[in-house]
């Protein structure tokens, strides 16, 4: 009995002392391995990212209400307007843009239009699309689009193209108001795949010389170009004049193939190397239909990527004459990849060289707004007028297996230059370009006497037939009055023969598209007409 009561007393004290040296073991224990640390038992925890860690951060506890996506899609533009400027984000809602360019289709109801006094105005329809079925016409101005009204309200162009465009099979209403006729005309028009072109024309200029204008370097590019140089070949096309101009380029691929055309198998073509990329070396194959032709390539400030590859390969191969201005300066090659939401990146990953190594790229270290100014400078400094004011800088000269100096590190330089050349006699001209009189007057000329010009059915009809008064032609200058522009009648007579040329060309396009433009408008275009003395 006695020893039971004595465990009764004194297991409280027996266990606490048990604990007490527990925890002193456990002590000493973990003094001993102090610098031994078991990884498994005290991992570190991984760190987030600085970028998402500040977005939550700012989500958390930034004075005002701001959206995730927004601080996202600032981010990826912050970091990527620090690489290159032709490395971007894309929304999703320009990247379906842009994919309907490059891949030669979009769905819609397929009419050109413009915005004109704060209206939707149909240039043209496009031929088998839903709008020529339906009977709309050139000239008629959309006001309603299921019964909303979008004339007198602003509109811009991307609006008007969100509210046309839908999915094919979709309908869509739209209220037509057309000259001469009381009340809207409603159309119930049904969405469809609307092809779009690569190439605005091509023609025989004689019997012998054919042009082809390519406007970039898209999915269906190479297969409209066969397809229009086989044409133009078929009725006897012996020198062939590829205008470049403006064409900011597109798909590598597009090009490679464009110039296969032009050389000889294993002719180099282009070579891309990047940091990441194995370099990569594109040459001719066997197909060339048009290897042994007189060849001309046209280009320009705008020329740029797709279009400087074509040009740098028919050059670097003494393969043809290039004719024109000093182009773009782009020779970076960008990849593509998309997010869930129907954005992407597009990342330069390499550069391009054409085939005697040249690096065309112009320099983009001081960021993207000194590297885009650079095209005004070109102005500024004198090189549109004169290319002995072209500055290369740093760059190495190279030369082609035929001798000729080439250079890199600024865009494709011409071997002949065609400069801005402003003559005397074309100040009346050019100032109505440069204030775009000649163009608003032919649209509206257009639009007043559409009923009398729809007697001219083809382009022949309207080249041969058509013909610009002298009643027209003060019309224009009573016009250009109106707009403030103050000229003297010699002026007027220095510049009337090219001013009536250009506003004929104007009207042909409103009513007949570019078939009834260029043949028109290359009377006066200088580059087109050294093409034709110089190359030819």
């Amino acid at each position: 009995m006695d020893n039971r009561r004595r465990l009764i007393i004194y297991f409280p004290i027996v266990l606490a002392l048990f604990i007490v040296l527990g925890i002193w073991l456990g002590y000493r224990l973990s003094s001993a391995s102090a610098g031994k640390t078991d990884k498994i038992l005290f991992i570190k925890p991984p760190q987030r990212d600085k970028v998402i860690n500040l977005i939550d951060y700012i989500l958390q506890d930034y004075v005002d209400s701001v959206s995730r996506q927004d601080l996202t899609e600032n981010a990826i533009k912050g970091i990527l307007d620090k690489l290159d400027p032709h490395s971007q984000y894309i929304s999703a809602e320009d990247f379906a843009d842009l994919e309907d360019q490059l891949h030669s289709n979009f769905e819609g109801i397929g009419i050109q239009f413009r915005i004109e006094k704060d209206t939707i105005m149909v240039i043209q329809t496009i031929p088998g699309g839903p709008s020529e079925k339906a009977g709309l016409l050139a000239g008629d101005r959309i006001v309603q689009i299921n019964d909303s009204l979008v004339a007198g309200i602003g509109i811009t162009n991307r609006d008007a193209v969100r509210q046309l465009k839908g999915k094919r099979g979709s309908v869509v209403k739209v209220g037509v108001q057309r000259h001469g006729v009381d009340g809207l005309i409603d159309f119930d028009l049904v969405r469809d795949v609307i092809p779009t072109y690569s190439i605005d024309i091509a023609y025989m200029v004689d019997d012998v010389t054919g042009y082809i204008k390519l406007s970039r370097f898209a999915a269906n590019t190479y297969e409209e170009f066969l397809a229009s140089l086989r044409k133009l070949m078929a009725q006897g096309m012996e020198k062939l004049i590829l205008d470049l101009r403006g064409n900011t380029g597109g798909y590598l691929q597009a090009a490679i193939n464009l110039a296969d055309e032009f050389l000889p198998e294993k002719a180099l073509i282009v070579y891309t190397e990047g940091n990441s990329r194995p370099n990569n070396y594109a040459y001719a194959t066997k197909r060339g239909i048009f290897e042994e032709n007189e060849l001309i390539i046209l280009i320009d400030e705008a020329s740029a990527s797709a279009s400087e590859i074509v040009a740098g390969a028919v050059q670097d191969n003494d393969r043809g004459l290039i004719i024109g201005r000093r182009s773009f300066g782009k020779g970076l090659v960008q990849e593509q990849m998309t997010f869930p939401d129907g954005s992407a990146i597009r990342l330069t990953v390499a550069r391009y060289h054409t085939p005697t190594g040249r690096y065309i790229q112009r320099p983009y270290t001081n960021g993207a707004k000194e590297y885009y100014e650079e095209l005004y400078e070109r102005y500024a400094g004198g090189e549109m007028e004169n290319p002995d004011s072209v500055a290369f800088g740093d760059t190495i000269k190279y030369y082609t297996p035929g001798g000729r100096v080439v250079y890199g590190g600024g865009g494709i330089m011409p071997d002949i230059y065609v400069p801005l050349k402003a003559e005397e006699t074309d100040k009346l001209y050019n100032r109505m370009i440069h204030q775009n009189l000649i163009f608003r007057y032919a649209f509206e000329y257009t639009d007043r006497e559409r009923n009398a010009l729809r007697k001219y059915e083809t382009v022949e009809s309207f080249i041969n037939g058509f013909r610009v008064t002298d009643e027209l032609y003060k019309g224009l200058l009573d016009y250009a009055r109106e707009q403030e522009l103050s000229f003297t009648q010699r002026e007027a007579r220095d510049s009337e023969r090219k001013i009536k040329i250009l506003l004929k060309a104007y009207i042909g396009r409103n009513l007949l598209d570019d078939a009834a433009f260029y043949p028109i408008y290359h009377e006066v275009d200088r580059i087109f007409q050294a093409a034709l003395k110089e190359g030819l």
